[in-house]
C-alpha cells in the first residue's frame, strides 16, 4: 500500500538562467540559457513524493494566469491531487527567478504572490484529506500563521508532520515543538537556534521529536533525545543544486510514511537528493523510484 502524503505549501514558476558565475552586486554578467518550469518548495516536494510512488495531495494557492495553468498541468501529469488548490482573483501565481552558475550553485529571489493568500480557512477545507494522511509536509513560503494552524490541526488529528523551515526565518519554540521531524539546512538551523552547533542533541527538547540537518555533499545528521548520528551523501556529478532540499524532504516523507527506520529513511532521502542535482531544474529534476532504488543498490 502506497504512502499517503499531504503537502501544504507553495507553487512558484521557476525562471532559470544559467551563467558562468553569479554576479556581484551592481554587476551585469552574460547569461547562457533561459528556461521556465514548475517549482516552489511545496510543489517540488509533492512532485518528488509522487514520483516515488506516494499518493500525494497538495494544498495551496495559485493565480488566475498562465503560470497557474502550468501548475495545474504539472500536478495532473505527475498524479498530484490538486482538489484543495484555489485560484486567487487578485494575486498572481508566485515566481522564482533563479541564477545557476557552472559549479551548480544558485541564487534565488521569490515573489510569492498567491502563495501569501493561503489562509487557515483553506487548511480547514482540507481537513478530511489531512486526517487521512500518513504524514503532512510543510515549508515556509506561505504565511506563518497558516503553517502554525496546519501544525496544530495535524496534532489534533494525530497526523505527524515534517516541517522544512525554509526559507530561513525565526519560529517560536511552540511552533517548532509541533513538528515530528524538523529539517533545516545549516543556515536555517542557525536562524532557528542562533547557532549551528556541533551537537544537535541539546536542541531536541521533547521525546518523539527528531531534528535533521541537511548538509549537502556531507549528507544529513540527526538527533533525538535518545541518540544522534550522520548519514553520508552519495557521490554524484553535480549539475544544479536547486531543489535538492525539496527532493530530500519529499524522499524523507515517503520513506518515513512507508515505515522505514530513521537512518534508512535518511539514506533514501539522500539518494533522492543526489539524483536531483544531476539534472537541471527543480520539479523536472525529481527522480523516479526505480532510479533511486538503483542508486541505493549500487551505493
Amino acid at each position: 500500500m502506497s504512502a499517503t502524503i499531504v503537502v501544504l505549501g507553495s507553487f512558484n514558476l521557476d525562471m532559470i538562467t544559467t551563467m558562468e558565475r553569479l554576479p556581484q552586486p551592481g554587476e551585469t554578467v552574460q547569461g547562457r540559457r533561459f528556461s521556465t518550469g514548475p517549482g516552489g518548495k511545496g510543489s517540488n516536494q509533492a512532485v518528488a513524493a509522487a514520483r516515488l510512488g506516494a499518493d500525494v495531495s497538495f494544498v495551496g494557492r495559485i493565480g488566475q494566469d498562465p503560470w497557474g495553468d502550468v501548475a495545474l498541468t504539472c500536478w495532473q501529469e505527475e498524479g498530484v491531487n490538486s482538489e484543495h488548490v484555489g485560484r486567487d482573483a487578485e494575486l498572481a501565481t508566485g515566481v522564482a527567478p533563479i541564477w545557476v552558475d557552472d559549479a551548480g550553485e544558485n541564487a534565488i529571489v521569490c515573489a510569492l504572490g498567491a502563495n501569501l493568500g493561503l489562509t487557515r480557512e483553506h487548511v480547514d477545507a482540507a481537513v478530511d484529506r489531512i486526517a487521512a494522511a500518513d504524514i503532512l509536509v510543510l515549508q515556509l513560503e506561505v504565511p506563518l500563521e497558516t503553517v502554525a494552524h496546519a501544525l496544530n490541526l495535524a496534532q489534533k488529528l494525530e497526523v505527524p508532520c515534517i516541517l522544512n523551515p525554509a526559507p530561513a526565518q525565526a519560529l517560536t519554540p511552540e511552533m517548532l515543538a509541533l513538528a515530528s521531524w524538523l529539517t533545516p539546512n545549516e543556515t536555517e538551523l542557525a536562524t532557528l537556534y542562533g547557532e549551528a552547533p556541533t551537537d544537535l542533541r541539546p536542541l531536541v527538547t521533547r521525546r518523539g521529536h527528531t531534528l535533521i540537518q541537511t548538509m549537502g555533499a556531507a549528507g544529513a545528521r540527526w538527533a533525538t533525545q535518545d541518540g544522534s548520528g550522520q548519514v553520508p551523501a552519495f557521490e554524484v556529478e553535480v549539475l544544479d543544486t536547486t531543489g535538492a532540499g525539496d527532493a530530500f524532504n519529499g524522499g524523507l516523507a515517503v520513506a518515513l510514511a512507508e515505515g522505514q527506520a530513521l537512518e534508512e529513511a535518511l539514506r533514501f532521502a539522500n539518494a533522492v537528493a543526489a539524483l536531483s542535482v544531476t539534472r537541471p531544474g527543480t520539479a523536472p529534476a525529481m527522480p523516479r523510484r526505480a532510479d533511486v532504488e538503483a542508486l541505493l543498490a549500487g551505493g
